[in-house]
């Protein structure tokens, strides 16, 4: 004799049950990934080699032990929440359409974007680099103005990298411009 859940219509139930089920706790994933984050931000911290001669009650193991706690009760309390029946708000944007699917085209244009001025940095340089980046951002997201984009794509590179460069001193790569200009 079979059981009920032996039948097939019943396997094909609560196969359905199962997905209804995590559906309706999707937000289980992110507690997934802060768990899993915050066990990566403890386990680097708590085998960070530390000089003996450090002294004073922070060092520096104490952030990374602060944020990687933190992330873990963050993790846990959103689980308790999302296993009670709480649920995130869906999204209210009055510009944005929820019934629509995502535009991969244009995320995978920014990340092709993204690849290729990451790639360029060091043998072009952040002034150029990031002037593509710009620029290619731009045209992604929509922007058709050929006559204006790429100016205004050069002069916020060249503001970042003197920014970053000569103000805050954090080295960028200048690249073969940095000579001319």
């Amino acid at each position: 004799m079979t059981t009920p859940t032996e039948l097939p219509e019943h396997r094909e139930e609560a196969a359905t049950g199962r997905r209804s089920w995590l559906r309706d706790h999707s937000e289980l994933g992110v507690c997934a990934l802060l768990l899993a984050l915050g066990v990566l931000v403890l386990t680097d911290a708590l085998t960070m080699d530390v000089d003996i001669t450090q002294r004073g009650p922070v060092g520096p193991k104490t952030v990374p032990v602060v944020v990687g706690i933190g992330l873990l009760v963050i993790a846990a309390l959103l689980a308790v929440d999302v296993l009670r029946g709480g649920r995130g708000e869906a999204e209210g944007g009055e510009d944005i359409d929820l019934s629509e699917p995502a535009d991969w085209r244009t995320v995978l244009l920014l990340s092709g974007i993204f690849l290729g001025a990451a790639a360029l940095i060091e043998p072009a340089g952040f002034p150029v680099a990031g002037a593509l980046l710009f620029w290619g951002a731009a045209f992604a997201l929509g922007s058709r103005r050929v006559d204006r984009d790429p100016l205004i794509a050069a002069v916020l590179s060249l503001i970042t990298y003197v920014v970053f460069d000569k103000l805050l001193g954090v080295p960028l790569p200048g690249g073969p411009l940095m000579g001319v200009l």
